[in-house]
């Protein structure tokens, strides 16, 4: 079910080096300085010269006792982003994907999403399910889960989706096009789809030179003044709406493009099938 967004060596190798997570009363334990991390990473994946990489943060984690480090690593597949959990005690190193435990385990990521969306939104308001979809409009796998998201808001009527902006550090024009699609989307909410589904069509012609141009240009073929959407995406409180969005996703885990939260459940992108009977279940929970 996972894409595969991570150089092949770094999981093999981290894999190998996981340990067991170490139980502690410190909710905020000594997070591992970044001399360390790096010392780590050198020995770890120093063998291959080809391997680069960059901490994004070091962090505690929702899960008690366990320091969160986000890097990216940039291999022979381009840069990928990928978290790790360090133990208490510094001796081993977790991957994989903590999750909310409980009788109802994903009601409080529901609960932070209802109160932080910011994005546009399309389906019912009273939906009994709702789709979060945090999306990166330069990220390939992006592009290739919109006609799933096109189908499922095609066939379940009933469902409510909420786009939130998400671009990757590594994309160098993904944060232009978040801002000209938070325009968009506050002069037309109709407008917004069509813009969206003609910047990942555009995707292969749009370099960081010619971003401005092309986005200009998919704004006024949506239906809206390219020149005011321009205008309006280099205003700082656009960006500001942006990082607020971006602030949510990482506030829940996210750290790759696109993710997905059906009723507060985290998902990666899916085929379509799987996808639908994941919503169908959700709306039977909701019953």
């Amino acid at each position: 079910m996972f894409r595969r967004l991570i150089v092949p060596a770094f999981v093999l190798l981290l894999a190998a080096l996981a340990g067991a997570q170490q139980k502690s009363a410190d909710s905020h334990p000594a997070l591992p300085s970044e001399d360390t991390v790096n010392t780590f990473m050198q020995a770890t994946f120093g063998f291959d010269s080809s391997l680069s990489w960059k901490i994004l943060s070091i962090k505690p984690s929702e899960a008690e006792g366990l320091a969160e480090v986000d890097v990216v690593v940039t291999g022979s597949q381009g840069p990928q982003e990928q978290k790790f959990y360090v133990t208490p005690d510094s001796k081993h190193v977790v991957i994989g994907e903590i999750m909310p435990f409980g009788s109802h385990p994903y009601s409080e990521y529901q609960k932070t999403l209802e109160k932080g969306v910011n994005g546009p939104a399309r389906g019912p308001a009273n939906a009994p399910v709702t789709v979060v979809e945090f999306s990166d409009l330069q990220c390939p796998h992006c592009k290739e889960a919109q006609p799933t998201v096109n189908q499922l808001m095609t066939k379940r009527q009933s469902v409510r989706l909420v786009f939130q902006s998400f671009p990757l550090p590594q994309h160098d024009w993904a944060a232009k096009a978040a801002n000209y699609a938070d325009c968009v989307a506050r002069a037309s909410n109709d407008a917004f789809w069509k813009f969206i589904d003609s910047v990942y069509g555009a995707q292969s012609d749009m370099t960081a030179s010619n971003a401005d141009e092309k986005l200009t240009v998919l704004a006024d073929n949506a239906g809206v003044k390219g020149t005011e959407i321009a205008a309006c995406a280099a205003k700082p409180e656009t960006t500001t709406r942006i990082e607020r969005s971006q602030d949510l996703g990482k506030k829940l885990g996210v750290n790759s493009t696109p993710t997905f939260f059906v009723n507060g459940r985290k998902l990666p992108a899916l085929p379509y099938d799987v996808l639908e009977k994941m919503v169908d279940f959700a709306a039977r929970q909701g019953q």
